[in-house]
């Protein structure tokens, strides 16, 4: 390895502890109380260091985003290759439990934790092709399933969030320790033993 190629994964993987580092302060300590100081504390470099690669938190957190959507969106499109879109539609279900159950805190950070006003108003300023692009692979594939004849009577849009809102509950309900406050009796498994009952609903139609 020369020495610009090492200079060149220095700098990844101080970048790599960068976002590492926040996002586990963000999580646990939540994005209005965690500083650029305190992530440059967690990984041991200075403040100024962290400022090399992003200019403020909020670029800090958008990386991350772009980081979760990105491997989730990845893994749903990989699904492309199964012809049929009702199967396909049921796959891409367990593709994003499979995601929010291995990745929690990184779902967390996704979908649940309340995020500073100013970045989401500068997501809404620009776009935010990594979460736009992987919802898109749900809508794409739930108006197909429609175009071949599935779910009839109903409208695509509220469809599509429908199936999003269900999923995406069971697995907040799960990571966040919810299902510990109710009675059942396989809390681990619970997850994926609701989903293939709520796919039942699909082949009832």
């Amino acid at each position: 390895m020369g020495i610009s190629d090492r200079k060149a994964k220095e700098k990844e993987d101080i970048k790599s502890s960068i976002l590492k580092a926040a996002k586990k302060l963000f999580v646990h300590k939540g994005v209005e109380h965690t500083t650029i100081r305190k992530i440059a504390e967690d990984i041991e470099y200075s403040v100024g260091t962290v400022y090399l690669y992003f200019t403020d938190k909020n670029a800090i957190l958008n990386e991350l985003h772009k980081q979760g959507f990105g491997q989730l969106g990845g893994a749903m499109r990989i699904l492309k290759s199964v012809s049929d879109p009702m199967e396909r539609l049921k796959a891409i279900g367990r593709v994003y439990i499979d995601f929010a159950l291995e990745n929690p805190d990184m779902y967390d950070l996704m979908f649940n934790m309340k995020a500073p006003m100013e970045f989401l108003e500068s997501i809404h300023k620009e776009e935010w092709n990594e979460g736009k692009a992987t919802f898109d692979v749900l809508y794409q594939n739930v108006n197909e399933c429609i175009q071949n004849g599935h779910f009839p009577g109903f409208k695509l849009e509220p469809l599509t969030f429908l199936i999003w809102s269900t999923v995406h509950g069971m697995c907040s309900l799960h990571i966040s320790q919810r299902l510990k406050g109710v009675n059942l009796e396989n809390q681990d498994e619970m997850v994926n033993e609701a989903y293939n009952e709520f796919i039942r609903f699909f082949d009832k139609e």
